[in-house]
């Protein structure tokens, strides 16, 4: 198919086109090479000096993205190749950020659809090719990672095949472009076995394939996708231009979702170019741009000429599966390591996030100190979590649950595809975990090699905390991902599977005496020095119920003397939980407490005897509904 095939029929608007620009997105499932792949664009298209020293990951400048090594922020960027400018948007590949995806992928006409060369499509990758092929988005499919022994290049093209024929919904979709890439290396083909010399092929097959921008005639339009702040320049709102010109100075009208309007001039305009945005004189229709001056503006709100505001469709974005609270630290450190500690200052960064986080929801709840929090997963909430964190605030959160419905009177709650890729002598151990969270085998496929790939329903609360049991089960050798398939009929409530707990008796800080009388109980989650109070957890145990000990229980002194072998004391080295760890670990009747400086885990009653009066009080209750 040429270019001029794959340019849209007329409507009863007059359209042009901009052949000098291409809008592209690039989609993929987490850890298909992505983020290499835009490396090998930026670095290729000469928009870096010759001695610039550039690294790996250059879109991911955000310290969590590094960290982690995901992309978690939707970005722009842009290069120029053979005069055309390729406008590049680089989106998370994680399911839980799939919010991303669906708020910046609007401002493509195509988009690059990687897949690993061994893994073929994963549920992320028809998670966006769906979105792309509903808005009418050319894609290229790019099978990356061709240096690897053990590629599968016919059978991961095929399977890609096959997901175009299941999602396709014009029989023109299912004519698209395949190339064979390594990004890692930089290059790409157009033919398996091909050796390739660089990435042009990758550009050439954008310049052909991808359509230029339709540019419709009239005044200044422009969705709002994303948002930035600049300490001296405040907002800026960032989208691509429908129709029109901007300008510095240009006076405009924000329409927003409630269906008011604001007035604003324009301060400054943007383009991107790498990494830099380049203040430009004008921007018109096609171009991707950031705008100043407009500060009463939200993602999917339209900016728009004050002759003809109208409104242009709003980004629609996925509902949230996943909620817990959040709330003012109640224990006895509370304000000791936060600058922001309270319930003011708590909710209004929340309600920020608002602004920017669009698959996020926020909301008051009956005790004005907590805030119900709703999302796409514990992933996107842990970020959250971590970048609050970051930034000084302290408070507690409660245990993931999902999110249920009642559709025409019948509890309905959300269920979910599980993918795992597992060595075969795990099968076992992973089958018994999952029947217990309600899951159902779908579909079991086997390389030959000793490589296994399950594929499950299961309903997402079954999903909460499985992520660690999985790791530990297959020894660090399963990867699992996810993809939200719709609601059914409650499956039942799940009983917890963990033990109980080591809890702290008294405050103080702990000794080694005293960790060793506790760690002849169960595995302990801190180590000498350690500040505790009462109803902390300090550790886990193999019992059923939980136990109060006491860590800071010294041994007493007397006149006799000890060798020195009978004086050290041998600690088993304690298991850090990590904020992810820690957020699955937690039962209903328990909290994580963050702060900068420390993630510990207590129980939202401290007191002993007032717990075993509300697990008294609980079991009178079941008794009488029985």
């Amino acid at each position: 198919m040429t270019i001029q095939d794959s340019i849209p029929a007329r409507t009863d608007k007059e359209l042009t086109y901009r052949n000098d620009i291409r809008n592209i997105a690039i989609v993929a499932h987490v850890d298909h090479g992505k983020t290499t792949l835009v490396d090998a664009l930026l670095k290729q298209s000469h928009v870096f000096r010759d001695n610039q020293a550039v690294g790996e990951q250059i879109m991911d400048q955000n310290a969590l993205e590094r960290e982690k090594g995901i992309t978690i922020l939707a970005k722009n960027t842009a290069v120029v190749y053979k005069g055309v400018k390729i406008n590049i948007i680089d989106t998370p590949g994680h399911a839980d950020f799939s919010g991303e995806v669906e708020r910046v992928i609007n401002m493509a006409d195509g988009c690059l659809l990687v897949v690993d060369s061994v893994d073929g499509p994963m549920p992320h990758t028809k998670f966006v090719l769906r979105h792309a092929l509903e808005k009418g988005i050319k894609p290229i499919v790019v099978i990356n990672k061709i240096d690897r022994k053990d590629a599968r290049l016919p059978e991961v093209l095929s399977a890609t095949q096959d997901l175009f024929l299941e999602l396709a919904t014009r029989e023109d979709q299912l004519d698209f472009s395949v190339l064979y890439a390594s990004a890692k290396e930089g290059i790409a083909v157009t033919e398996p076995g091909m050796v390739g010399k660089d990435i042009s092929p990758l550009f050439e097959a954008i310049l052909k394939q991808v359509p230029p921008p339709a540019i419709e005639t009239g005044p200044f339009q422009m969705l709002v996708s994303n948002l930035d702040y600049d300490t001296h320049k405040g907002k800026i709102a960032i989208g691509r231009i429908h129709r029109g010109k901007v300008s510095p100075h240009d006076l405009v009208t924000a329409l927003h979702g409630d269906g008011s309007a604001t007035q604003h001039e324009i301060g400054q305009v943007f383009t991107y170019l790498g990494l830099k945005k380049n203040e430009v004189e004008e921007a018109s229709a096609g171009d991707i741009v950031a705008v100043t001056g407009v500060g009463e503006v939200s993602i999917g709100d339209t900016i728009a000429s004050q002759e003809t505001p109208e409104a242009l469709p709003r980004i629609e974005i996925s509902e949230p599966t996943v909620k817990m609270t959040f709330a003012v630290n109640t224990s006895p450190f509370a304000g000791r390591e936060g600058r922001f500690c309270t319930t003011r200052q708590i909710r209004k960064r929340l309600y920020d996030e608002l602004e920017k986080n669009l698959s996020l929801r926020v909301q008051d709840t009956d005790s004005p100190d907590t805030f119900l929090i709703s999302g796409r997963g514990e992933l996107h909430l842990a970020i959250l979590i971590e970048t609050m964190r970051r930034e000084g605030y302290e408070f507690e959160i409660s245990k993931p649950e999902a999110i249920t419905k009642r559709i025409d009177g019948k509890l309905m709650e959300p269920v979910e595809a599980l993918t795992i890729d597992t060595r075969e002598e795990f099968i076992g151990v992973i089958s018994e975990s999952l029947s217990k969270r309600q899951a159902r085998l779908t579909n079991m496929r086997n390389d030959g090699s000793g490589n296994v790939r399950l594929e499950y329903h299961i309903p997402t609360k079954g999903l909460i905390g499985f992520r660690g049991d999985l790791l530990t089960a297959t020894r660090g050798n399963g990867i699992m991902s996810t993809e939200f398939l719709g609601y059914e009929p409650w499956h039942g409530d799940l009983t917890s599977a963990r033990s109980g707990v080591l809890v702290a008796a008294e405050e103080g800080t702990a000794v080694s005496y005293g960790l060793a009388n506790a760690q002849e109980r169960g595995i302990m989650f801190i180590e000498p020095g350690t500040e505790v109070y009462g109803g902390m957890i300090v550790g886990l145990t193999n019992r059923q119920q939980d136990i109060p000990i006491n860590v800071c229980k010294e041994k007493k002194k007397t006149n006799v003397r000890m060798s020195v072998a009978e004086i050290a004391i041998k600690l088993d080295p304690p298991m850090i939980l990590s904020l992810e760890q820690a957020i699955d670990f937690i039962n209903k009747d328990e909290l994580v407490e963050v702060t900068p400086k420390h993630i510990r885990l207590r129980k939202k009653i401290l007191d002993h005897q007032m717990r075993l009066r509300q697990i008294a009080n609980e079991r009178r209750a079941q008794e009488a509904k029985v």
